[in-house]
């Protein structure tokens, strides 16, 4: 159950303990409730402190939207695929498993050398009309489009990643399940940084307590232009999923050639909907949070060395049918680097084929909050499907 937050101009719904929320990502929470456009605010139990607009909220608008409420990353998410092998079928040594998913998705910086072709990507169409559509994104973003093109299928570094996972317990126990976390990549990140810059200028954002808050209202060009490219970032983000999906299923398909795989599961946890909520029509963002409506399946992963779950939404409208997009942060990157070795990060990892060394020890473990108890908080907003624990873990 949620508590409810008083002093703004609209309550503040929390699944966190509002104790527990850092001072930062209290004043901007207390800054969004107060926008004139905000219907409500509904905050996830991993809710920290992000640019702007925390990272776990949900932002109900009328007639307005916030880019830094979305997020750079447009269209960040989750896809998650269970398949027929169990823990038997894995070979000893996972060094093998991860490398080929390794060659097969670029990391990091990486791109593809050519484009993907899109016949790989199967059940995914309209490539044609999707690409079309980029000559009409903002001007500045034009010279990306070869970039753009061959990064689709990569994963990108942070908290992006590609696992092999197993399912823990009740009948699915020791299923394989793939499972990956990626977005945008590149071109949402141009597209939101371009908007944000034009917003900030706009006359009726002189005002803001906070000024990467600014907001596009309804019936101006800037927010048609705005809404334009949001959308077709959040498809760029959803087929990068599916392609990094089709590229991961080969790689275990070269492994092991008996695998069948079941449909994906797939979700974004930065973006915008349109949805109506109290007889109003209003747009929804979720930054660091998923759709959680009734039946839809979602995923909340932990850290990259404590496991996952896939859970089904419950459909509840406080939080506008929404639930946590992960474990959240405890700790800045900065933070977790000063704090931590490559050695805790071995050891915090133990059992998983991953990285394990400096560059990536301000993803380790303790970095985030506790999975399990993210998950109990929120047993009104979704319910458990499926938990899973990684053994194969790729970072950029």
């Amino acid at each position: 159950m949620y508590t409810a937050v008083e002093g703004a101009r609209v309550p503040i719904r929390m699944w966190a303990d509002p104790t527990s929320v850092e001072d930062q990502a209290m004043r901007q929470l207390h800054n969004v409730a107060n926008l004139p456009w905000v219907h409500g605010v509904a905050v996830m139990p991993d809710v920290h402190y992000g640019k702007g607009a925390t990272v776990g909220s949900v932002i109900a608008m009328r007639d307005a939207v916030s880019p830094a409420a979305v997020g750079v990353d447009i269209g960040c998410g989750m896809s998650a695929v269970r398949t027929s092998l169990t823990a038997t079928d894995l070979p000893d040594d996972l060094g093998k498993l991860r490398r080929r998913v390794e060659s097969a998705v670029p990391v990091g910086f990486g791109l593809h050398k050519t484009p993907v072709n899109p016949a790989k990507v199967h059940g995914v169409g309209g490539w044609d009309a999707f690409w079309k559509g980029f000559g009409e994104l903002h001007s500045g973003v034009q010279e990306l489009h070869d970039r753009a093109a061959r990064q689709i299928g990569s994963l990108g570094g942070g908290n992006h990643f590609i696992e092999v996972c197993l399912e823990q317990g009740g009948a699915g126990e020791g299923r394989v399940w793939l499972m990956l976390h990626s977005g945008s990549r590149n071109i949402g990140k141009e597209l939101a940084e371009r908007h944000m810059a034009v917003a900030r200028k706009l006359p009726h954002n002189a005002d803001l307590p906070d000024r990467d808050l600014a907001v596009f209202v309804a019936g101006t060009p800037e927010m048609e232009a705005y809404r334009r490219d949001l959308f077709w970032a959040q498809d760029y983000a959803a087929r990068n999923r599916a392609t990094m999906v089709a590229l991961v299923k080969q790689a275990v398909r070269d492994e092991l050639p008996q695998v069948t795989f079941d449909d994906a599961i797939s979700c974004h946890h930065n973006y915008v909907a349109e949805e109506t909520y109290d007889g109003v029509e209003l747009l929804v963002t979720r930054k660091g949070a998923i759709r959680a409506g009734s039946g839809d399946f979602g995923i909340i992963p932990g850290s990259m060395g404590t496991g996952s779950y896939i859970v089904r939404g419950l459909g509840n409208d406080s939080s506008f049918q929404s639930a946590s997009h992960g474990a959240g942060r405890r700790m800045s990157r900065t933070k977790a680097k000063k704090l931590y070795t490559a050695d805790d990060l071995a050891a915090q990892t133990a059992g998983v084929e991953c990285r394990k060394d400096s560059g990536v020890v301000d993803e380790i473990p303790a970095a985030y909050k506790d999975i399990d108890t993210v998950i109990r908080a929120q047993r009104d907003l979704v319910e458990v499907v499926a938990h899973l624990k990684q053994v194969v873990c790729v970072k950029g």
